[in-house]
């Protein structure tokens, strides 16, 4: 796994052993990333279920001016923490689980959820950053789950923009219509 482009363009990131955490495939990252080229410099940028931190880290590297690490084990956590650093970031790495994390988050440009995708944290997810309006106008959040999955937006000023599958995975594009 390695950082696509931008300012640590090449970068290998760790990666953990074993099947606990599942990162996104370089083929999905760089669709997704692709998608959203044009979007991140500047941006703040929020990572939730960030296993490995490669999304967060992405953003960065593509000129993002901030990014907020969550995911609820400390192995992955302290992962985080030594990516950022080996690409020489400055971000936050939060070891807590999401959901508790957004009922009390600011707003954010760019939110990436990509929960493990036998649970229902992504509708979760979702449904709070909806209700407490964590996103900014014009704001964009991308989705990872499995392709069967149907997501639910209950704002008017939340949009579906794209869906695409790779393969087993669903890449849902989201955003928030300014007002």
């Amino acid at each position: 796994m390695r950082v696509i482009s931008g300012t640590a363009k090449g970068r290998k990131l760790k990666t953990p052993k074993g099947y606990e955490v599942r990162p996104t495939s370089e083929m999905i990252k760089e669709s997704i990333f692709s998608a959203i080229q044009f979007e991140i410099s500047g941006k703040r940028v929020l990572d939730l279920f960030a296993g490995t931190g490669q999304m967060g880290i992405e953003a960065l590297s593509r000129g993002a001016s901030e990014a907020v690490f969550i995911d609820s084990s400390k192995s992955s956590a302290l992962l985080v923490k030594e990516n950022i650093e080996a690409c020489k970031f400055n971000a936050r790495v939060i070891n807590t689980d999401a959901i508790s994390y957004l009922k009390q988050a600011e707003k954010f440009d760019i939110i990436f959820i990509d929960p493990p995708y036998d649970t229902d944290l992504a509708e979760k997810s979702l449904e709070i950053i909806q209700n407490i309006d964590l996103l900014c106008d014009g704001g964009i959040i991308i989705c990872e789950t499995y392709k069967e999955k149907d997501l639910v937006l209950v704002r008017d000023d939340y949009e579906f923009m794209s869906v695409k599958i790779h393969g087993r995975i669903k890449i849902t594009r989201i955003v928030r219509n300014t007002k």
